[in-house]
């Protein structure tokens, strides 16, 4: 009768002795893995059963004898188990004899008179000529006066599992399997995998029955909406913190609210009138309930999400355009920055949802803002200047600069705040760490900017893609690891001013353009499922 292939493989290897090596790895360290593994998952027999149908204990020979003697007091043992073992560097060797005789001397001190003579010679014939640090013999000859650290008799059993636990720590890898190896090793490679697929972005869809390899279909691809209710071009566009909505503002001097469906449609909600002038820009609070919206050489005004209507108009009191403007991330605080008339300095203020102000700098050294924002934590202010980028620590009131050789025309954070994109009119977009602990940016180019503020964004699953807007009419696509783009979406006719990703859809991107439209983006896999 013939066997399945499966079975013939198997009683073809009971022929012979199982090879050492399969491949790159030691065939007794991945079964002493695997076993360590089994136990930690909670299935002990079928551990067991592989130690034993396999002969490759967990554990080798020499940590069980090392746990014995540890246990029974027997040092001299514990030592000369250490002194055999191989693959240890005499440093590790010496730290590891030096944990046992500390051991052995603080049981001594604790067991009275007697044990201090004891621990006397112990010290300085066992410890003190291993050359270890020379403070911790100091620590210990003043500890037989003193009795810090004595280990009285009622808590040695307790003591010496400690003991053994911090010399397993010190002794060479193959003495013991360390916690969670396994799942390490297995994680590890899947996240090699995923940081090399340059189209990965959808952080759900990761097994381990196949090697990662994601396909573009993943990115925003298809415009599957046009959104057409503005009058004129539309200059910024964003999608809440929840993803449930989309705000539009253009120079028609409206701003509308659209309502994302759960089959990823957006319908008009509200349309926000009031304003004078073209609305450059708008930030939704970070609960999602208001909305600031700032016109051209006009006052800020605060919307509530929940009717539609303006409850506060900012800065009508005072001779102050503002220029920029964010949140605190408690909702209940607004940054701006104000640089016109130019027979005003140039300010930066905090204040309320009142218009109290809370906070103001002023003066020759704040500069010129045309684009700010605050960290997700609140501790720093980003502010972006002509030429570089200006960073305040809020509560220390420490300052440091970026500085940029090109104008700089737009400002976006990550959502975990520790990375930043600016657009530059060089045609490059450049991404910096927050915390000013990078010394040279990372690069992106591809797209056209030369004579308008176009705006980019970070997007996708964790943050790993950015977008931008182009003056050639269309939005182009990077991976974070990658100077030229991976997609550039054709549809728009005139230039793109703005992008933003859904920050709860990673495969839904909104663009905003001179063209008067918004179109929606969607990557191919999320539209033919809808």
């Amino acid at each position: 009768m013939d066997q399945p292939e499966s079975s013939a493989s198997h009683a073809a290897a009971q022929t012979g002795p199982a090879p050492r090596r399969l491949g790159l790895v030691d065939r007794e360290e991945l079964v002493r893995v695997i076993a360590q593994s089994l136990y930690s998952l909670g299935y002990p027999k079928a551990a067991a059963a592989l130690e034993s149908e396999s002969g490759v204990p967990l554990y080798p020979p020499e940590h069980d004898r090392l746990l014995l003697d540890v246990m029974s007091g027997r040092w001299d043992a514990c030592a000369a188990t250490i002194d055999s073992l191989a693959g240890i560097s005499e440093r590790n060797r010496a730290v590891a004899e030096f944990l046992v005789w500390r051991g052995h001397f603080l049981e001594l001190l604790g067991t009275g008179d007697d044990g201090v003579r004891l621990a006397t010679e112990v010290l300085w014939r066992r410890i003190a000529p291993l050359g270890i640090n020379r403070k911790c013999v100091h620590w210990l000859a003043r500890a037989m006066v003193s009795c810090e650290g004595a280990v009285p008799p009622e808590a040695v059993a307790e003591w010496r599992i400690g003991l053994f636990l911090d010399l397993v720590e010190a002794l060479p890898p193959w003495f013991r399997v360390p916690s969670g190896r396994l799942e390490h090793l297995v994680e590890t490679a899947v996240i090699q995998q995923v940081a090399s697929c340059i189209y990965h972005n959808l952080p759900d869809e990761v097994t381990l029955f196949e090697d990662h390899n994601c396909h573009d279909e993943q990115i925003p691809s298809d415009c599957t909406q046009i959104l057409c209710a503005h009058k004129n071009e539309v200059w910024f566009v964003k999608f809440s913190n929840d993803g449930n909505y989309l705000a539009s503002s253009s120079s028609d001097c409206t701003a509308i609210i659209w309502k994302v469906a759960e089959d990823d449609t957006l319908t008009k909600k509200y349309c926000l009138e009031g304003h004078k002038s073209p609305i450059s820009f708008v930030a939704w609070s970070p609960n999602d309930r208001m909305l600031l919206t700032c016109g051209n050489g006009e006052s800020l005004k605060l919307w509530n999400m929940d009717t539609g209507e303006c409850n506060l108009k900012f800065g009508a009191s005072v001779d102050r355009i503002i220029s920029s403007c964010a949140w605190f991330p408690n909702s209940e605080k607004i940054v701006c920055a104000s640089s016109e008339p130019e027979s005003s300095p140039n300010m930066i203020f905090t204040c309320d949802l009142e218009g109290r102000e809370l906070e103001m700098w002023a003066g020759e050294r704040i500069p010129k803002v045309s684009d700010l924002a605050v960290t997700p934590d609140g501790q720093n202010l980003i502010c972006v200047c002509p030429n570089e980028i200006w960073i305040r620590e809020l509560r220390k009131g420490r300052e440091w600069k970026i500085p940029e050789r090109r104008t700089i025309s737009s400002l976006c954070l990550s959502g975990d705040g520790q990375s930043m994109i600016v657009n530059l009119n060089s045609q490059e977009i450049h991404l910096w760490k927050t915390n000013g602990s990078s010394s040279d940016p990372d690069k992106f180019k591809g797209h056209k900017q030369g004579k308008f503020v176009i705006r980019s964004c970070f997007g996708g699953s964790d943050s790993l893609f950015i977008a931008s807007g182009s003056e050639d009419s269309q939005v182009y696509i990077w991976q974070r690891c990658m100077e030229m783009p991976i997609k550039v979406l054709y549809g728009h006719s005139m230039t793109v001013n703005c992008v933003s990703w859904n920050p709860a859809r990673p495969q839904m991107l909104a663009s905003a353009s001179d063209d008067r439209t918004v179109r929606i983006w969607l990557g191919r896999k999320t539209h033919s499922l809808t």
